[in-house]
């Protein structure tokens, strides 16, 4: 399938841009360039399309107002300077998007806040909730509080990794190249664009060029990084200059520009071979006959009322095997409920819930998007 087919059929878009787009190589952040690129994303939602924005510059952003030259290295005055630019940065997409109608919310995540399956799903469940609202989330690392441990190192990997949270179709990074060249263009004047690869070649980190700019803490072998990331669920990703005329507009209409670096895997197939092979099983669920056959039958969620017994020390999040009443191995899957509520809620309707955890929570056991089949 040609890029053009691909990601014109795109529904859920994340965009992310980098720091030296946003401030215009540290001149202060481009106003011009940021609302042309709100244009663009409102119109995206005009059309039908859900888009998460992943934008840096926070930092950057908070160093001009600071009067520093270059990036500090003191981790208190970058908390600093990102504490003061977030407020600038946001408020400004805030007063654009609301031009056009658009309402945003400010999502500020550590990693620690993505590996922790609890708050990993608490901050799925958020952003899909605002996508519903007609929302745009703004995304961008919380460096006010984060640490060298728990950073994510660059916006590129999270903006990767927003594009897991949400199940994103493509990922877009705009950055100050054109796209990935085979050779750093900087040096070598027969640089030549990669128009199209697979994100898990690996030649690709080898062609990677130079590394991050003086505003940045990512660079082109982030990118690549990145893409194979966001390819673990089946998205593609488009790397692409910022710079260039209606850019969102084009890449999400189809137009072969920047490179694009595709899946070898669609995204429901990427997703459960992750989920088979990447987790390892907390508990276990005893599923009754019926709920056996619903899921055996394809497409299906695991409902409360098909369960019979609940076992282990799992937490909402963690895997867990389902089996037959014979011990049989059926399906594996992340589980919405901790072992404590699944004793609860077993046998019984999802209608009820509620009224026996005192809270309303989700209607299945397992959502099917988190649901393999073995």
């Amino acid at each position: 399938m040609e890029m053009r087919e691909k990601i014109a059929k795109a529904q859920r878009v994340v965009v992310k841009i980098g720091s030296a787009l946003l401030t215009n190589d540290g001149q202060g952040l481009d106003v011009e360039s940021i609302a042309k690129w709100v244009e663009q994303i409102a119109r995206l939602r005009e059309s039908g399309k859900e888009v998460v924005l992943v934008s840096s510059g926070s930092i950057a952003a908070g160093m001009t107002r600071l009067g520093f030259s270059s990036r500090p290295k003191q981790v208190n005055e970058l908390q600093a300077a990102a504490a003061l630019g977030q407020m600038k940065l946001i408020g400004l997409y805030e007063s654009y998007f609301v031009n056009h109608g658009l309402y945003t919310a400010q999502i500020l995540l550590t990693n620690d806040d993505l590996s922790n399956r609890r708050r990993y799903l608490n901050a799925r469940s958020t952003l899909r909730t605002l996508l519903s609202f007609g929302v745009v989330p703004i995304v961008n690392e919380n460096d006010t509080v984060v640490t060298d441990e728990i950073r994510f190192g660059d916006n590129d990997t999270l903006g990767a990794l927003v594009a897991n949270l949400v199940e994103a179709d493509v990922l877009i990074i705009l950055t100050d190249q054109l796209g990935l060249y085979d050779k750093n263009p900087r040096n070598h004047d027969d640089a030549q664009l990669i128009p199209r690869a697979f994100a898990s070649d690996d030649r690709l980190e080898a062609m990677a060029s130079g590394g991050a700019g003086a505003l940045g803490s990512g660079g082109m072998l982030t990118k690549i990084r990145a893409a194979r990331l966001a390819a673990r669920s089946g998205a593609d990703t488009v790397i692409v200059s910022g710079r260039e005329n209606e850019v969102i507009s084009r890449v999400v209409a189809g137009e072969a520009m920047g490179t694009w670096l595709q899946p070898e895997h669609g995204r429901l197939a990427a997703r459960k071979q992750w989920l088979a092979g990447h987790l390892k099983s907390r508990g276990s669920l005893v599923l009754d006959d019926g709920a056996v056959k619903a899921l055996r039958s394809g497409g299906k969620s695991l409902l409360p009322v098909g369960v019979l017994d609940a076992e282990g020390a799992f937490s909402r999040g963690d895997m867990v095997r389902c089996t037959d009443e014979r011990g049989l191995l059926v399906a594996r899957g992340l589980v919405n409920y901790g072992v404590a509520e699944a004793l609860k809620l077993m046998g019984h309707a999802s209608s009820e819930i509620g009224s026996i955890l005192g809270y309303e929570g989700e209607p299945e056991l397992i959502h099917c998007d988190d649901l393999v089949i073995v």
